[in-house]
């Protein structure tokens, strides 16, 4: 009896081949990478992004590039508009008005930067133990916290240079003081819906200690809240010290900020619009650039939110 023929030979397969079918064909990417990519297709935040970054450069460098120092004063030149000699022109002291907007640059976001990492650090102190510990614990640091809430912020301020003096220093600690409410309360929700998941259990049965659960597994896996409302803290904390140094609770003269110089140029508005139009507009497009950074942030960390 002759064999009978192949009838293998007379199908041809249509679609993925055997030994393709598990091939893995896009490449594995870790958490970070795929949202700095889901990041970049926003072209909104890359553009705040780039508008940030030239910014902190010209803060970095612009005082450097024109010949005037920012606290000389120069009474022949004084209201100067801008020309050649003056790019941005001069205030009502002949001061150079260029390189007191990236002197204040340096000193503005100095005070955002500052203050939301101070608020970072004790809102993640506070509201990862409350939220860890749970119970009574978490009651009485959040009642706390919302009593230091319900104070008038600007009162806490007002009261805070009387009694220690207008300065950097001050103007930092006041808004410090209540600022990290807002991330304790970020924290806290987010160790709330992290404590209970396997890896935290798995970790418990292994021997970590409380410490260890809270900063190496629960902190680090609520980073993209926090870093959303790291980026929108920052903006707030500059609009707060250009606010108090508008109502003439900044910095002492000679030091500049944006808040200042806005304060010195409003009387001016009228004869010399430049002395504000150049401060208020950066002042807008920092808190622009941080804006769009944060919603960027938002859109790739959360995978709801990733199209």
């Amino acid at each position: 009896m002759s064999a009978l023929p192949n009838k293998k030979d007379k199908f041809v397969v249509v679609g993925s081949q055997a030994d393709h079918a598990e091939k893995i064909n896009k490449p594995s990417l870790s958490f970070w990478k795929e949202a700095w990519l889901h990041f970049k297709k926003n072209k909104l935040a890359m553009f705040g992004a780039l508008l940030l970054i030239v910014l902190i450069t010209m803060a970095a460098i612009g005082p450097h590039i024109v010949k005037y120092d920012y606290a000389t004063n120069d009474l022949m030149n004084s209201n100067q508009p801008p020309s050649k000699e003056h790019w941005f022109g001069t205030d009502d002291l002949g001061r150079d008005v260029f390189a007191r907007t990236w002197e204040g640059a340096r000193i503005s976001l100095f005070i955002g930067i500052a203050a939301a990492l101070i608020d970072l650090a004790i809102g993640i102190i506070w509201g990862g133990i409350a939220g860890y510990k749970g119970g009574r614990v978490d009651e009485i640091m959040m009642r706390i916290a919302d009593i230091l809430y319900g104070i008038p912020n600007l009162l806490m301020i007002i009261i805070l240079m009387v009694v220690l003096g207008q300065g950097l220093g001050t103007m930092i600690l006041a808004m410090t003081i209540t600022g990290w409410i807002g991330m304790a309360r970020i924290v806290r929700g987010q160790v709330l819906q992290l404590k209970t998941q396997e890896f935290v259990l798995a970790s418990r049965t292994l021997g970590a200690d409380s410490r260890r659960i809270l900063f190496k597994h629960l902190i680090p896996n609520s980073m993209g809240p926090i870093l959303v409302t790291l980026t929108l803290t920052i903006p707030t904390a500059i609009f707060t010290e250009a606010f108090l140094s508008f109502l003439g609770l900044g910095l002492n003269p000679p030091l500049a900020s944006w808040g200042t110089m806005a304060s010195d140029g409003l009387p001016a508005l009228e004869y010399f619009p430049w002395r504000l139009f150049f401060p208020a507009t950066f002042i807008c497009l920092t808190i622009f650039a941080f804006n769009v950074i944060g919603d960027g942030l938002r859109d790739a960390l959360d995978p709801r939110l990733r199209k």
